[in-house]
């Protein structure tokens, strides 16, 4: 393995420490960290739901606390991490800001920005290219993600299951 290649893991697994705090409130287990410089600048996990907030991403919580700790909205030189491919608003913003490289997890197959659905990151375009590394601990990701919505699918039917029994009995 690589020493890149072991950067990337280090922080990936950061990445999704952060999605663990993002399931613990009820969000969307995805979670984000930027780095400069091997040091954490700034972090962040989705926050949709608790902020009543459509642009409360992971990467779009991670980049204003960037923003600030940096006193800058471009931030040259820093990776992304994140543990699921961003999606269209996500890329848009991480463009906007200069990242240098975006490291993502899990692929998003239906709206991933950074190769999967859409290459935004990548759009020539852009005035911005950034470069992207696809796939870091893509199962550990994957499988977060996945046993999130297993998980609620099996809640809506056990509470449909007593709510047609409490119907019944009424």
């Amino acid at each position: 393995m690589s020493e890149q290649s072991e950067i990337d893991e280090k922080w990936m697994r950061y990445a999704l420490t952060m999605a663990d705090k993002a399931e613990q409130i009820g969000e969307v287990p995805v979670g984000a960290v930027l780095v400069l410089d091997d040091e954490v600048i700034a972090q962040g996990y989705n926050m949709v739901i608790s902020n009543h907030d459509p642009c409360a991403h992971a990467e779009i919580m991670a980049l204003r606390h960037g923003g600030q700790q940096l006193q800058n909205y471009r931030m040259l030189g820093a990776t992304l991490y994140v543990s699921l491919e961003p999606c269209c608003m996500c890329a848009g913003a991480i463009v906007h800001s200069r990242i240098k490289r975006v490291v993502y997890g899990a692929p998003d197959l239906k709206t991933g920005a950074a190769g999967s659905a859409f290459n935004l990151l990548n759009d020539e375009q852009h005035n911005h290219q950034v470069l992207c590394t696809a796939g870091v601990l893509s199962n550990d990701c994957a499988t977060k993600i996945s046993a999130f919505f297993s998980r609620r699918r099996q809640e809506k039917k056990t509470l449909k299951l007593a709510k047609k029994q409490n119907d019944a009995k009424v």
